[in-house]
Parts: C-alpha cells; structure tokens; sequence
C-alpha cells in the first residue's frame, strides 16, 4: 500500500475509534471505503503525529482507550490542593479566554505555594478526565531513573547502557553512557521532525516485531553513528524510550507500576495514571504515552518544586538533582538549555514539555507550578512556543503583583 494510503487508512479507522470514545466531541470523518488491512498498533500511534484539530481534540483524551496501556494506580491518601486567592491577569479574563481559545487549552493550572491561584478548562475537558502528555513523559521516566539510582537499582550514571541493554552490543551505542541518554548526547543520528513522515521519530514504531523487541530498541540498533558520545545533543524520543528499558530492567518493574510505588500512591496522586505500552514487548514507552488528569500534572510539579520529597525525605539521588535541571553546554544544545530529559531557564526554572501544548513548568524562586494540557493545531512552532512563554510570563507578573 503507498504510504500516504496507508495513513489515510490509519486515521480514519481511528477516527470511528475515536468518536466512539467521545462521543460528546464533534463527528470525525468515516473512511470512504473499507480498509483492505488492519493498522499495526505502531501505525495507529504514529499516525497521531498527523491527526486532525477534531481527532487531537477528541482524541487526546482517549489515548488510554484507543491503546494497549497499563496503570499507575494511585492510592487512598490524597495530598489536597487547597484554594489560594485568584490571580488576577493582566488583560483579565478577556486575555485569558482568548489564549485558552485561539491555542486549543484543555486545561490550564497554576499552583503558587502549593495553592491553586488558577483552573481553567475547555476543548469540553474536565478535572476527571485524563490527557496525553507526550514529551512530558520524558521527564517523568528521567525522574524515575533518579529514584532507581537512589534505590540502589542501578549503579552509576556513567554506566554503559549496554549493561542494561546487552542487544545494543556493537551497535552505535556501544560505549555510550546513561548519563549521555539522559543528556540526549549518545552522538547517534537521528530526526526528529513531526512534520516529515520519513523522519525518525515518524518511523519508529512502523517496522515489524524483531526478536520481541520493543520498537524502538530495534530501530536504534540499525542507525549509524554522527558525533562521538557525549559531544553532541540531538532530541531524541526513541533515546527516552532505551531510558525506559534501563529502568525496567533495572528494577523488574514496568513504568507505570513503578511510577505507582515511587510517585504516585506515596506522594498522593488523586487518580490513575495510564502509560502505553509498546506491542512488540509490552514496555511502557518512556518518551511518550503517559496520560493524567490536569490536577496531578500540577502535583507532579509540586513534587519537584520539594525538591523531589515525600514526607520530608528525598527519594531522588543526589547524583540526579544535581544534573536534572542544570543545562549543558554541548554542541548543538538549545540555548534554553537542557538537563535530565527537563528544559531548564537562565533564571532557575525548568519544564517538561510535549508536541501540542503539554507543559509542567516549575519556577522555585516565585514557588510556583504552571501545568498545561493543550491540542495546539501543529506539534511545535516558534509562535506557538512564544504564545506559551508569554503566558508563562503573564502568570509571573500576577503573582508578583500580589495579593
């Protein structure tokens, strides 16, 4: 089948997926024939990349239902986030239902000391509901490799990957690092363009089963070398997805029920988690696939803002706080800067961000968490990256003004 049929095959058998799932959201559009196969569940996941604003809408909500995923159960405690008093907004409400509109904002959420000064949905999205984070992922599997280095259940950050990951013996990972995963600097080439469906990161998951691999283990294996380890960042999801591997491996344990027991249930999450799982092998994929509900985003970044401590102990090693949110001075590495899988700012603030709007935004000197669930009409832009830092700086400037 010609690839661009094969994507219309894949989105559309989605789409009656989808509005079956949400039924509240508009109708999606029916294929105009029966489809000749079924759509791999690789296929399906990377046709989301190129879903319509009526399917990122409908369908972001849903990614739990659509794909083979597993839980990260909360618990019975659940840490409360009290009201604070309203921010008030330049521009005031005017300004703010004009972002949330013209940027698809499912959900937006400021906490200042541990209060909610801010909670606003749209897009028909609830505090119930879940919502897919995508990148935001990332820096939760980075966050959970911290903890199993505290745990003892890996050694080193200098450890070779392959001690984790013998299948990458005598490929271009061969030397390459943890610490250097974590850093995105492995020297391996890749693309990662959302918009190219012939990049990397839009074939990762199309290939067959190898071995019972996970996809993007065996994807991995195959590309060349670019740059020497360490020397040079490059973003790569399919990297995060290894980092996931070595934390399994590592604690015998799948993602999101380690997430559970490390976060989740002993931090005081106040609903399920689900993490998606990859078809080949049944690993969660840790550079995306991770889907919550607004309010525990914004306890996530809460989490961090303490400094990665529950009940006044720090589960996170030592080694990792360290590294996580200090930007590095690799060639090629983003002038915003980059850590542990975290964006990190000149002024001590750091995110974790997804393709579409996704962002968990710490600030510790205002002690201050921005979370943001979104269905932007493209992956990434400048403009719709420059809209979101503005916002971020609005917020700023309201809780500095008081009360």
């Amino acid at each position: 089948m010609h690839r661009n049929a094969r994507r219309f095959s894949v989105t559309a058998s989605l789409a009656l997926a989808l509005l079956a799932a949400a039924g509240c959201r508009s109708p999606l559009p029916a294929p105009a024939q029966p489809t000749p196969t079924q759509p791999t569940i690789g296929e399906q996941r990377e046709a989301t990349l190129f879903w319509s604003q009526a399917e990122r809408e409908a369908g972001f909500r849903q990614m739990q239902a659509l794909f083979p995923s597993d839980t990260a159960a909360a618990g019975t405690r659940v840490r409360p986030l009290p009201p604070g008093a309203p921010l008030t907004l330049p521009g005031g409400e005017v300004w703010l239902d004009a972002y949330m509109a013209s940027h698809h904002i499912a959900g937006l959420m400021v906490l200042h000391r541990g209060q909610v000064r801010l909670e606003r949905y749209g897009l028909d999205f609830g505090p119930e509901q879940h919502w897919e984070s995508y990148s935001v992922a990332k820096s939760v599997t980075s966050t959970l490799l911290g903890i199993a280095l505290a745990q003892g259940h890996l050694r080193s950050l200098e450890d070779p990957v392959s001690t984790y990951i013998p299948e990458l013996a005598g490929s271009a990972y061969e030397g390459v690092t943890v610490g250097q995963l974590l850093t995105m600097t492995s020297g391996v080439r890749w693309n990662e363009d959302y918009a190219d469906p012939q990049s990397d990161v839009a074939q990762m998951y199309l290939g067959p089963c190898v071995d019972g691999q996970a996809h993007a283990l065996s994807y991995l294996r195959g590309l060349p070398r670019a740059h020497p380890p360490g020397s040079h960042w490059n973003y790569n999801t399919a990297e995060t997805d290894l980092i996931g591997l070595v934390v399994e491996r590592a604690t015998g344990r799948p993602l999101a029920h380690y997430l559970s027991d490390t976060i989740w249930k002993p931090y005081g999450m106040a609903a399920d988690a689900t993490w998606i799982r990859d078809e080949c092998d049944g690993s969660n994929t840790g550079g995306s696939g991770l889907s919550a509900t607004l309010g525990d985003y914004a306890r996530l970044g809460q989490f961090m803002l303490e400094g990665g401590r529950i009940d006044g102990q720090q589960v996170i090693a030592e080694a990792w706080m360290q590294g996580a949110v200090r930007g590095q001075d690799s060639e090629g590495a983003p002038e915003r800067g980059y850590g542990y899988q975290w964006w990190t700012d000149p002024d001590g603030s750091y995110s974790a961000v997804g393709i579409f709007g996704q962002m968990v935004h710490i600030d510790p000197a205002r002690e201050l968490v921005i979370a943001q669930v979104a269905a932007w009409p493209r992956a990434t832009s400048s403009e719709l990256v420059a809209a979101r830092r503005d916002m971020i700086q609005v917020v700023r400037q309201a809780v500095e003004a008081g009360p």
